[in-house]
């Protein structure tokens, strides 16, 4: 599936003028407010924002705001479109978050260039996480929200990962949050589901346990949660590309 862009502009024709140039590689939708884009993010896994700065009921500035301050959604990157070209304007939006910021008129190669650069960062890092045995689950933060959330969503995983029965119906219990707006916040950030998440956070540990040279494997196993120490083999060696043996003689 294409990503997700959300559009938030209350000038049709810039609306049209923005959706036909994105809509060949991506899937766009539309609000003409803050307001309205705040309502369409709670339906839909939005995966970047293009918005206008000067905009009815809420503009640009306050629907940044809010959104980076909501844990929901403050891991969606913002590209802010404004004719106000004083450099107090473009502080603003980036102090509220923004991660970028184009002045009107734009290039639509630039916008383009833009999205696809950020889209990509946000790809690497996520490909990091996933790939690098000993970095922390805070590196896929891009927010101060985004950094709590997933502090505390790590300590949770690392208290229960004994637990071989934990999954998202007990970790959104543990959260305080519904399965969907967890499903939807893991996702959104890692690119991983809650229990992908989970398996790599067990992975993790065992690597840091193997690296202390003070336990055997089949113990690691047992202390993050394997069922078995043939399971655990085969999750590491797919994850990281080594299998835990060689993993502690490296």
């Amino acid at each position: 599936m294409n990503p997700i862009i959300l559009l938030v502009d209350d000038n049709e024709e810039i609306l049209d003028f923005i959706e036909q140039d994105l809509n060949d590689k991506y899937a766009v939708l539309r609000a003409t407010d803050g307001q309205e884009a705040l309502a369409a993010l709670k339906e839909n896994a939005v995966q970047l924002i293009v918005c206008d700065v000067m905009m009815p009921v809420m503009d640009g500035f306050e629907f940044c705001r809010r959104l980076k301050t909501n844990v929901e959604h403050s891991h969606i990157p913002v590209i802010l479109l404004t004719a106000r070209n004083t450099l107090q304007s473009k502080i603003e939006g980036l102090e509220l978050g923004a991660d970028a910021y184009i002045e009107k008129p734009f290039s639509p190669e630039y916008l383009r260039a833009q999205i696809a650069n950020l889209l990509a960062n946000r790809a690497k890092i996520r490909e990091y996480f996933a790939s690098s045995p000993l970095v922390h689950v805070k590196s896929m933060a891009h927010t101060k929200a985004d950094e709590l959330f997933l502090e505390q969503l790590n300590e949770i995983i690392h208290a229960n990962l004994e637990d071989t029965e934990l999954d998202v119906e007990k970790l959104s219990q543990l959260l305080h949050m519904s399965k969907a707006s967890l499903y939807r916040k893991i996702k959104s950030i890692s690119d991983l589901t809650p229990n992908e998440l989970i398996n790599i956070t067990r992975l993790k540990r065992a690597a840091e346990l193997l690296l202390t040279g003070t336990y055997k494997i089949y113990e690691v196993s047992d202390m993050v949660g394997f069922a078995s120490q043939t399971n655990f083999g085969r999750n590491f060696l797919k994850q990281f590309g080594m299998t835990p043996s060689e993993y502690a003689k490296k």
